[in-house]
């Protein structure tokens, strides 16, 4: 049998199938990937949930939404609650401020801001020092701990810099940074509780305010027609 000729035409198709397959596999391998890497951040997150924040029997994940902090940072907030009522939010928050760039955390907070834990998401810090992160602010000892603690009420910043907080020996910055991203997440959370709180009170007053002028109206109406029954009984007599 004779051989094929090597035409363009036979160039061009071989090259265009071997690039059909060889993008159809990558393609799969890419959507596998994918879906498994998200996946395993959902139950990361799922699992960070849980850890900084029980007792709900809600959807944090399905019911979340996010906010931007007065720094620009992108902040996810769960909420948690029992029987619809609101117990908290488990908020995913961040700073810049770290010694080799940014720091994730998901720190839990009760309706007021209160502290019920954190746990370290993501950093870059010095091997060794960043690390104590994950314990550190949950320790008892000194005055390391900022567990139960309100930033609104508590100076959750490092004593070095007239704070209440021991910082993590050696990792100042780190420490700062760490503080930073849970300051970010109370004054975001509490903004918007604020928020929430005042447009729900500007509500319940447009829907008093119509009963009150309809009540208002009525009186006057009924005094103006008082009034005109004796205008008309002193014609009569007169």
């Amino acid at each position: 049998m004779k051989k094929s000729e090597s035409t363009l035409i036979n160039m061009l198709l071989t090259l265009f199938l071997i690039t059909a397959f060889a993008g159809a596999g990558m393609g799969f391998v890419f959507t596998n990937t994918i879906a498994k890497i998200e996946e395993e951040k959902m139950k990361k997150i799922e699992n960070a949930i849980k850890e900084v924040i029980t007792g709900f029997d809600n959807n944090p994940i399905a019911e979340s939404w996010t906010e931007t902090s007065q720094e620009g940072f992108k902040l996810t907030f769960y909420p948690a609650k029992k029987d619809g009522e609101d117990i908290g939010a488990a908020i995913e928050t961040m700073s810049k401020s770290g010694f080799s760039g940014e720091i994730k955390i998901m720190v839990g907070m009760k309706p007021d801001g209160t502290i019920i834990d954190y746990i370290v998401l993501e950093h870059k810090e010095t091997p060794g020092l960043g690390t104590k992160m994950d314990d550190w602010f949950k320790s008892d000892r000194g005055n390391r701990s900022i567990i139960g603690k309100n930033p609104g009420k508590n100076k959750l910043i490092v004593n070095k810099d007239g704070g209440e907080v021991d910082a993590i020996t050696a990792a100042t910055v780190t420490s700062r940074a760490f503080l930073h991203a849970v300051e970010v997440a109370y004054n975001t959370y509490t903004k918007k509780a604020d928020a929430t709180s005042s447009a729900t009170k500007q509500q319940e007053i447009k829907t008093e305010a119509p009963k009150t002028d309809v009540v208002d109206s009525e009186s006057a109406a009924t005094k103006q027609t008082t009034e005109t029954i004796k205008q008309e009984k002193n014609e009569s007599t007169d």
